[in-house]
């Protein structure tokens, strides 16, 4: 069976098995993020976005509870976030985001992205109400890189919401579950130092991208955020052996890894772009990572079934489905040229 399901479905890279593997009988007497080898992450990965030591990474150890507990901590109790009505936050998080006290705000996305106009045009209707004192006031625009949907957001775009944000006083925090396969494609022109200047926080996923778990969250100015170790216990968030995810974004961050990761599942991705389209079949969404989402006819996902696994997104009519094939850095060549067997 060929797996195309998620790039979650594998443990962690080669590299980073080995590396856990030689620390695991070390005695590692610092708990909580404040042992060496987290010191070492946070350095490297502080250098690679620009920032000086006044900046933190704090490390955590799945997306939801990353995105739950960094919302929470950015937001007043009254506040709600902004974000795509396709955003992992509404659709697939089972109301954690609204578990801590905080709505999410939907606006209609184009293809999985907001965009500064209407996020201006929301905010500006909101407060046009004068009833707004008793609604949930937006105090956050959150958005991913890539989206739900495997696009990207460009650079102008992300400036002009950053630009929005400032102007609104209000923050904006990039979910970045999949940003390896982000940064490593070619079409991408956002840099970890350009999330570091524009956002308030985001995080770089290594659950999705190579990692046996773990997120590393970066906030470049946490003296804007009060007590956030205490913060981030309080959340249940903060792992013990927090050497653990720390040691494996120390792999990641070495020697190239998170780049040749995402480019691997990016390429891998390319092969069935191409081997879909040379069959005839039609793109619901042009993604440029490692998610592809195809519009099939429902013999033809029938078919594919019987020997690969993957998703349907959503049926179209009577007779067709949008399917999602995700790929990662192990996903097996070979078997995806087989894809085109099912014609």
């Amino acid at each position: 069976m060929l797996h195309l399901d998620s790039d979650y479905i594998r443990g962690g890279h080669p590299e980073v098995m080995n590396r856990l593997l030689e620390v695991s009988l070390e005695a590692v007497p610092e708990g909580y993020g404040e042992d060496a080898y987290t010191k070492r992450a946070r350095k490297l990965i502080l250098d690679a976005c620009g920032l000086s030591e006044e900046g933190d990474v704090r490390f955590m150890v799945g997306g939801t509870l990353t995105n739950a507990t960094m919302i929470d901590v950015l937001l007043h109790p009254c506040e709600g976030v902004i974000a795509a009505e396709t955003s992992h936050i509404n659709v697939h998080e089972a109301g954690a985001i609204e578990a801590f006290g905080h709505k999410v705000l939907t606006i209609p996305a184009s293809y999985g992205k907001l965009s500064a106009k209407d996020i201006d045009e929301y905010l500006g209707k909101f407060y046009e109400d004068k009833t707004w004192p008793h609604m949930v006031i937006p105090g956050m625009v959150y958005i991913s890189q890539p989206t739900e949907l495997g696009t990207l957001y460009t650079l102008a775009e992300l400036e002009a919401i950053s630009r929005k944000c400032s102007l609104h006083n209000i923050r904006l925090y990039v979910d970045g579950a999949r940003l390896a396969y982000a940064l490593a494609s070619p079409e991408n022109n956002v840099t970890l130092p350009d999330l570091a200047r524009l956002c308030d926080a985001f995080y770089i996923g290594g659950t999705k991208c190579g990692a046996l778990f773990g997120e590393a969250v970066v906030i470049p100015h946490p003296e804007k955020i009060s007590h956030l170790f205490t913060q981030i216990k309080r959340h249940g968030a903060l792992f013990a052996k927090g050497w653990l995810i720390a040691l494996q974004f120390e792999v990641l961050f070495s020697n190239g890894l998170y780049q040749e990761i995402g480019d691997l599942g990016n390429r891998y991705a390319g092969l069935i772009k191409e081997i879909m389209k040379t069959c005839g079949y039609r793109q619901y969404v042009d993604s440029p990572t490692n998610q592809q989402f195809f519009i099939l006819p429902n013999r033809i996902v029938d078919s594919i079934k019987k020997r690969v696994s993957f998703s349907v997104w959503e049926k179209v009519g009577k007779r067709q489905s949008i399917v999602r094939f995700v790929t990662d850095w192990a996903s097996n060549i070979d078997g995806i040229k087989d894809l085109l067997l099912f014609r």
